[in-house]
C-alpha cells in the first residue's frame, strides 16, 4: 500500500506534479523568449492540468453497509447482470461512472474490507463513456471482502485518451471507506459491482462525488 500517496497532503496528486513543472517551466521559457502567445497556450494546458489531478480533502461517509461512489462524475448505465455477463461471478448489479477530464480524477474505496484480488487486463481505448469500453478497454479490477465476507468489485477503465491506470493498494491490503486508492489518467470509467440484493440509492444521469455520495446499500 502506498501510503504517502493514500495519505496525500497536496492539494494534487504526486503523479500530476511532473506535469505541472514542467507545464510551469516551459511557460516561464517562453515568456523569457518573448513568445507570449505560445506561453498563453502553455498556461492554459497547465493550468487544465492542475485542475485534472487536483486531490481535495472530503468529509468521509462512514456509513454501515453503505456503498460509496469510488469517483466523482455522472452515472451512466445501471444493470442488472447474471452469471455469464459481470465480474462478480453471479447475479450483480452494475453502476457505471463516467469521468470526463473536467472531474477530480482520484479514485476512492467504496466500502471497509480487504483486497481480496487485483487484475490487470490490457486492452483498447475506447470513448469510456461508450457500452464497449466496459468489456474492451484496458481496465484493472479490484475485489474486495467486506467484514461481513460480501464482495463488492470495482473497475478501472481507461478511455480515450486515458492510457495510464494508478492503483495504490494491492492484494491482501485491509482498507477503509472512503481511502484513495488510484487514479486513471485523462478522462476515464469507474465501475461497481453489488450483489443483487443490494439497494441503490443513485439513478441514471445523477452527479456523484468520491467517498461522499452513497450509490447503494448492501442487502
Amino acid at each position: 500500500m502506498d501510503q504517502k500517496r493514500i495519505n496525500n497532503n497536496l492539494p494534487v496528486a504526486r503523479e500530476g506534479i511532473p506535469f505541472i513543472t514542467v507545464g510551469i517551466g516551459l511557460t516561464a521559457i517562453l515568456l523569457i523568449l518573448g513568445w507570449e502567445l505560445l506561453a498563453i497556450a502553455l498556461a492554459v494546458l497547465t493550468f487544465f492540468t492542475i485542475i485534472f489531478f487536483r486531490d481535495p480533502e472530503r468529509t468521509l461517509v462512514d456509513e454501515e453497509k453503505a456503498v460509496l461512489a469510488p469517483a466523482d462524475g455522472k452515472v451512466i448505465s445501471i444493470e442488472k447482470l447474471d452469471n455469464g455477463d459481470n465480474r462478480l461471478g453471479d447475479t450483480a448489479i452494475k453502476i457505471s461512472i463516467f469521468m470526463s477530464i473536467f472531474d477530480a480524477h482520484i479514485n476512492r474505496i467504496p466500502m471497509r474490507g480487504k483486497i481480496a484480488q487485483i487484475s490487470y487486463h490490457p486492452g483498447k481505448f475506447f470513448s469510456a463513456n461508450r457500452d464497449k469500453a466496459s468489456l474492451y478497454n484496458e481496465h484493472n479490477m479490484i475485489t474486495l471482502e467486506t467484514d461481513n465476507k460480501k464482495k463488492v468489485v470495482f473497475v478501472q477503465i481507461a478511455g480515450l485518451i486515458a492510457r495510464r491506470i494508478v492503483c495504490w493498494v494491492k492484494k491482501g491490503d485491509y482498507v477503509e471507506t472512503g481511502q484513495r486508492f488510484g487514479l486513471v489518467r485523462f478522462g476515464s470509467r469507474l465501475e461497481v459491482y453489488l450483489p443483487p440484493d443490494s439497494t441503490l440509492t443513485v439513478k441514471k444521469g445523477e452527479r456523484v462525488k468520491a467517498g461522499q455520495t452513497r450509490i447503494g446499500y448492501l442487502g
